[in-house]
């Protein structure tokens, strides 16, 4: 993992509620937490309201896109498909082309409970924005996104780091 040219952290000197990552996560929080007060009145929860969101805006179409969109695995994503099945958002239908496939479709009732959604991110993220010029937005978005470059990268790189023997338990191979 690279360093920065001049590290931002020491150990010595770390507070977390100052750290990036700990303001990241509350402004998340706060947002997440506004998102579904406004959300309150379609019983939709946090898990479902962003897949039902996925598969509304064409993201994701079939339950394996969808887990991977949703960053969680497939036995949360049936669980949670089921719920979504039971409150008549979403119908799962199996491909014709390949019985493998499940491919995931809205119902009216999902495509009426989605049509909010953006309206709804929409007046969270501009209130959380407020008082913020068109040129800090966009610098806001610039250093984010070099931070998820950066995370991506860093995840790309530890996943395709080779394994390192443990010279106490392995014998490297000769």
């Amino acid at each position: 993992m690279s360093k920065p040219t001049t590290p931002f952290y020491s150990p010595d000197n770390y507070q977390p509620e100052a750290s990036v990552g700990y303001l990241m996560r509350s402004i998340l929080n706060h947002v997440a937490q506004a998102v579904d007060r406004e959300l309150a009145h379609t019983e939709l929860t946090n898990a479902q309201w962003i897949p039902l969101f996925k598969l509304y805006t064409k993201k994701a179409s079939t339950v394996a896109e969808l887990a991977r969109a949703c960053e969680i695995d497939n036995g949360a994503t049936t669980r949670l498909l089921d719920r979504m099945e039971a409150k008549g958002l979403c119908q799962r239908v199996r491909s014709e082309q390949d019985r493998r496939v499940v491919n995931l479709e809205l119902t009216a009732a999902g495509k009426t409970a989605a049509g909010d959604i953006p309206r709804i991110l929409s007046d969270v993220q501009n209130a959380h924005l407020e008082g913020f010029s068109r040129a800090e937005f966009e610098a806001l978005q610039g250093f984010l996104s070099r931070i998820l470059d950066n995370a991506q990268r860093i995840k790309a790189a530890s996943q395709a780091a080779p394994a390192i023997p443990d010279t106490e338990t392995e014998t490297p191979h000769v």
